[in-house]
């Protein structure tokens, strides 16, 4: 991890005022806790250990995920591509100019 590299749901409280309060947000596991500061949010439920999720949640975790998965696979790209190893470092006036 590099020296200023910060946590995604830490990245998710910072920004909270961004998203519009009728969006719901759909996240992973690592954001446990993302209900309590953000109520329309949805994240896979974990098993306790030693015990299995029994089939409704399951059903209910597919659910989430399939919603995510697109997501998922633009961020992988974006790595692939190197897009997000850096801060972009330009002006934001001219940021349409790289994205078009």
């Amino acid at each position: 991890m590099s020296k200023g590299a910060v946590h995604d749901f830490e990245l998710f409280k910072r920004n909270l005022h961004l998203i519009p309060k009728d969006s719901f947000v759909f996240a992973d596991k690592g954001y446990q806790g993302i209900y309590d500061i953000y109520e329309r949010s949805l994240i896979p439920i974990k098993a306790k250990r030693g015990c299995k999720l029994d089939p409704e949640l399951k059903k209910y975790n597919r659910e989430i995920n399939k919603r995510r998965i697109g997501v998922e696979h633009v961020f992988d790209v974006l790595k692939t591509f190197r897009i997000l190893s850096e801060r972009y470092r330009n002006r934001g006036k001219r940021l349409g100019l790289r994205l078009e």
